[in-house]
Parts: structure tokens; C-alpha cells; sequence
């Protein structure tokens, strides 16, 4: 088990191609449209493995980001649930406009067509409230300080300097640490995905992947 956290150590992994990617996902999404969920620490590599999913099984992207900007790290599910799984479910084309972007004035709007498998990204997005729904929950496990390192980096790459990132990345933590330890999504995993320990290959050509244990929450 990782320090400070109940995550277990997961393992062992074997490689998968990206261009494999299509009979691994496919082997557990019977039917489509599909749901599919993928959570994992900030700077784990979601939004990778995600991108690659996606273009296996045609699927559309919702960062969990998008849904949370301007309004709360953690506590957006009513607006995830309503504005965008919902009437993704009941076969509409989802046009959403997140309250925050309403707000802040952000211009466009998260769309979906209907009929689609929809991923779902980011960090909560195999909480309780959604995890029911999907069909395929995938956990990305991360070694918390390259996790660290490139969560700093995409910060500073998007403007801030770095005092103003590594402060952001702490304030980050304070919300999303006892989030996950409340949540446990990887509980639920029907896939985990190592995301940083082979950090130093060809990540766009290969993932690492182990079976999750999928079990119901007591």
C-alpha cells in the first residue's frame, strides 16, 4: 500500500500498444453507446490514455476540468450528472454550458453528439455518482512526485511561474487528497493504467495495463 494513502500497489503490468487499444476497450464495452470512465491523481497521464481511448473506440472527450472551472475542485457531479450524462443517456445531443463558463463569460459550450461513446476525464471521474453508470472504469496510477513534477510543468507551460504553480498545486491538493481517499475510485477499476513509471518511453506509442479489481462498494 502507498504511503498516506489506502491505494494498493498495483502489478504486475504488460504493454499494450496504442493501436491494440481498440480490442482492449472493445472486450469490455459490450454494446455501445458506452460510458466509459477514466480517473487518476492530477498529473498521472489521464488525459493521454483518455485521448487514446477515444480515438479507438470514435468516442468524445469531457474533461471533468471543464465542468469544475470557476466552480469547485471536486463538488460538481449534479452538473455533470444533469448538464451532460444525462441527456447523453436518454439520446440527445448534449449542448452545455458549465455555470462557471456562464459566470466568467467563457466562450463556447461542451458538446456531444448523440449516439456516441462518451469518456469522461479527470480527477473524480469514477466517483459514486457516475461510477453506476459506466461501463468501463479505468483507474491511472501515477509515482506521486513525477505526478508532481509534471502537474508543475503543464501549470507553467499555461502561464503561471512557478511559485504561482507549485502554490496552485498544493491548494489543488488540499482538495482533491481527502476527495479521493473518501472516494477510493480505484476500487472500482475494471483497468488500471501505469502512468508514470515508464515515464521515460514512448507513452504515445504503448501503455502499461493491469487488471483492476472492480469490486461493488460496501
Amino acid at each position: 500500500m502507498r504511503p498516506n494513502t489506502t491505494e494498493p500497489e498495483f502489478g504486475p503490468f504488460r504493454p499494450v500498444r496504442v493501436g491494440s487499444l481498440t480490442e482492449l476497450v472493445s472486450a469490455t464495452l459490450a454494446e455501445s453507446p458506452a460510458l466509459v470512465l477514466v480517473d487518476g491523481r492530477s498529473g498521472a497521464g489521464k488525459s493521454t490514455f483518455a485521448a487514446a481511448a477515444a480515438r479507438a473506440r470514435h468516442a468524445v472527450i469531457v474533461a471533468t476540468d471543464d465542468i469544475a472551472w470557476h466552480l469547485h475542485p471536486t463538488d460538481w457531479a449534479t452538473e455533470m450528472l444533469e448538464g451532460v450524462v444525462r441527456p447523453w443517456m436518454a439520446g440527445q445531443r448534449v449542448q452545455y454550458t458549465p455555470p462557471g463558463w456562464v459566470r466568467r463569460a467563457r466562450p463556447g459550450r461542451i458538446e456531444v453528439p448523440s449516439g456516441v461513446d462518451l469518456v469522461i476525464e479527470g480527477v473524480g471521474a469514477a466517483r459514486h455518482e457516475l461510477a453506476s453508470l459506466a461501463k468501463l472504469i479505468v483507474w491511472v496510477c501515477s509515482d506521486p512526485v513525477e505526478a508532481k513534477r509534471r502537474g508543475i510543468e503543464r501549470d507553467i507551460r499555461l502561464g503561471r511561474t512557478r511559485a504561482e504553480a507549485e502554490q496552485f498545486w498544493h491548494e489543488w491538493m488540499s482538495a482533491e487528497l481527502p476527495f479521493l481517499e473518501a472516494e477510493q475510485p480505484w476500487r472500482v477499476a475494471d483497468l488500471v493504467i501505469d502512468g508514470t513509471a515508464h515515464a521515460g518511453t514512448d507513452v504515445a506509442d504503448t501503455v502499461y495495463v493491469t487488471k483492476g479489481p472492480r469490486r461493488p462498494r460496501s
